[in-house]
């Protein structure tokens, strides 16, 4: 490895892992609770609806659907901390409505669902909601992404390889010219496709100033403005010569790492000192390794190749070294288990994007070990065998690339085990005693209930004794019974409790507060499968 590239990547990492340092501690967002209950059934029309979040979120779309099927659309509502507490129309009569809501996370996600209840009774049948993924906007989401990580890793990459391995050859260049220019291209279409899924929309709604809007509200616009970034100064580097080409190469190649670092799955994941930084430092060394991969096969066509070959050997060696320590963080905090890898639809693209890759590394290896020796002393053969190898190691990291565009759609089994570890929780509210309930975790199984009393005033409640009834009587479980022991800490527990099915539980609190008075009180929580 040269001097100069030393410095290069010396004083470009310093000025650039402190754009991918850690932000804003982001996860995915899970509906913890709302208000009414999903299922619930209401005496009277609700003043308000709350949506309970586990982490602050913006909600791109709120539909709430009536008995006779008609919409309205919710747009007066406040957010407090991971609360969206909507306004309740008026004039809703009775019968079942169907809450559609959707909002997006801080990891730029979009995140949704239905809320169901009633007011009086239930209707003989539930509003249809409609809401349906649009297989086109899928497509174009992943081809979008699959044409930005060809912009960034085989035109930025291309550009950067200029700064260790050698003046780009003119077949190279124009390569890496087409491929930051289709990179630029997919860089709006990634957006408007973004928001064409946050908000549920079709593909006729590609123009449209709501999906731009809605996209623009994601932490996804950030990744589109660093690889726009990326890409037009990868562009212009490609037509210089010289120092000032590597040096505009080799800051493409970087900000292109800031860019898939500043959203995503892993970008989101804790701990954020060390995942922002290792999804950075992973980008970038796809991005020098592939990147280097074509120019290297052209200028093996001509004697003055050798060098290249040599520089390349001396520092791809850095570079794979830095791509398997990020890449093995990054695994290890996303799938946590190693039943993951099997179980869940991201462990599976995991194995894929693995298995391509040792394949890739086999073929990197056959070349390393069996043939740069013999090109650098001027084997003909081993160059035109090297030059194929390379071609195939080439197509097979393009099909890494679109293997990794799969996970737009597979949340990973890190945020998958957060949502089932997520209480469920209820307030039951009377003129005479209130009651925050909260069940942990939110589903069936064993769990822990911690019971805070409150009298009528919000103010602490005196209790000699308090017994919890869990019943689901659509399941057919009759009351199941505990009674509560008081902690030091004020809050009343129930420990090693199963709730057997899925579904709406009634809890009903009996409060001993003396020897003549018990004050009883109810309502349902939601527990997930």
């Amino acid at each position: 490895m040269s001097v100069r590239f030393r410095r290069y990547v010396l004083l470009l990492l310093l000025a650039l892992v402190g754009a991918g340092a850690p932000g804003l501690a982001w996860a995915h967002a899970a509906l913890n609770r709302a208000v009414p209950a999903d299922g619930s059934v209401l005496v009277a029309p609700p003043g308000q609806i709350d949506l309970v979040f586990s982490e602050p979120v913006s909600p791109l779309a709120l539909r709430l659907l009536g008995p006779d099927g008609a919409a309205r659309i919710l747009d007066r509502f406040a957010l407090k901390d991971g609360t969206v507490v909507i306004t309740a129309p008026a004039g809703l009569v009775s019968g079942t409505y169907a809450l559609s809501w959707r909002v997006v996370s801080e990891d730029g996600h979009p995140v949704g669902g239905t809320l169901v209840f009633s007011i009086g009774a239930p209707s003989s049948t539930a509003p249809e909601t409609g809401e349906q993924f649009d297989t086109s906007v899928r497509m174009l989401v992943w081809l979008s992404r699959l044409g930005l990580y060809l912009g960034l890793f085989l035109g930025c990459g291309a550009a950067a390889s200029g700064a260790w391995v050698g003046p780009l050859p003119g077949p190279a260049r124009r390569f890496a010219t087409v491929m930051t220019v289709l990179g630029l291209i997919c860089v709006p279409v990634a957006l408007s496709a973004q928001g064409l899924d946050a908000m549920g929309a079709s593909l006729v709604a590609f123009f449209q100033p709501a999906i731009w809007k809605a996209a623009a509200s994601t932490s996804y616009l950030w990744t589109a403005v660093g690889a726009a970034m990326a890409l037009a100064i990868a562009f212009v580097g490609i037509q210089l010569r010289g120092t000032a080409a590597g040096v505009a190469g080799l800051l493409s190649a970087l900000l292109a790492g800031v860019a898939l670092a500043s959203s995503g799955h892993a970008s989101a994941a804790h701990p954020q000192w060390l995942m922002r930084p290792a999804v950075f430092l992973h980008a970038s060394a796809i991005a020098l390794w592939t990147g280097a991969l074509l120019p290297l096969s052209l200028a093996l066509r001509i004697k003055a190749g050798r060098g290249a070959l040599r520089r390349f050997s001396s520092g791809i060696a850095i570079v794979v070294a830095a791509l398997l320590l990020s890449g093995f963080v990054l695994a290890v905090v996303q799938v946590e288990t190693p039943a993951a890898l099997l179980w869940t639809a991201y462990g599976r693209v995991l194995l894929a994007k693995l298995a391509l890759v040792a394949v890739a590394f086999t073929l990197a290896g056959f070349n390393r070990w069996r043939l740069t020796r013999r090109t650098e002393a001027g084997d003909l053969i081993a160059a035109r065998v090297m030059r194929r190898v390379i071609a195939a190691e080439l197509a097979v990291l393009v099909v890494v690339l679109g293997t990794a565009a799969l996970w737009r759609f597979t949340p990973p089994p890190r945020s998958i085990l957060a949502a089932k570890t997520q209480p469920a929780l209820v307030h039951i509210h009377s003129m005479q005693a209130m009651a925050d309930v909260t069940v942990s975790p939110g589903r069936v199984g064993r769990v822990s209930v911690d019971v805070v009393l409150m009298n009528g005033e919000f103010g602490p409640l005196p209790a000699k004794e308090l017994s919890l009834g869990f019943s689901n009587p659509a399941a057919g479980v009759e009351p199941i019974e505990r009674r509560a022991r008081l902690g030091e800490d004020g809050i009343w527990r129930v420990d090693e409790l199963n709730l057997p099915v899925p579904g709406r539980w009634e809890v009903e609190l009996e409060i001993l507060i003396s020897d003549f008075e018990m004050r009883r009180i109810k309502d349902a929580v939601l527990i997930r499968p």
